[in-house]
């Protein structure tokens, strides 16, 4: 008999969605302003650009261009599945809808190149209870 599906839930809540279907890509929260259509991540309540207080919250597709990254051979903070060998990557992301992210990345240092297309997934981070507790990281698209 199978097991029963684990609740998934995010880190935190309000910087990306948890889709109904597991293999459904994340989509990342953020923040559009009406003034001048600048994006922003994390969300803002005031547009950085212009200033503007016309803002709301969006939904953006989780793809984009690695900026700049670097890979961090230690365990990952919280982290309880022993992810040390090989290291854990960090990448400055373009996101398609224009902000800049920095998040983990899925995959080995040599995987990875300056200006190459990313897409988002998630990964759990650890298990409390009956939640997997879920990240989300760019790996090459």
């Amino acid at each position: 008999m199978a097991e029963p599906a684990r609740n998934r839930v995010p880190i935190k809540p309000g910087f990306f969605t948890i889709p109904d279907d597991a293999d459904a890509p994340p989509k990342i929260v953020g923040t559009r302003c009406h003034a001048c259509g600048e994006h922003f991540y994390p969300r803002r309540a005031i547009c950085a650009k212009c200033m503007s207080a016309d803002t709301s919250e969006v939904e953006m597709d989780g793809r984009g261009t690695l900026y700049s990254f670097t890979f961090v051979h230690f365990p990952m903070f919280g982290s309880t599945n022993g992810e040390v060998a090989e290291g854990y990557g960090v990448g400055q992301i373009d996101l398609d809808a224009g902000p800049r992210m920095q998040m983990p990345l899925a995959g080995t240092q040599d995987e990875f190149v300056i200006g190459q297309p990313l897409v988002a997934e998630l990964a759990k981070m650890r298990e409390e209870g009956d939640n997997d507790v879920m990240i989300v990281r760019f790996r090459p698209a």
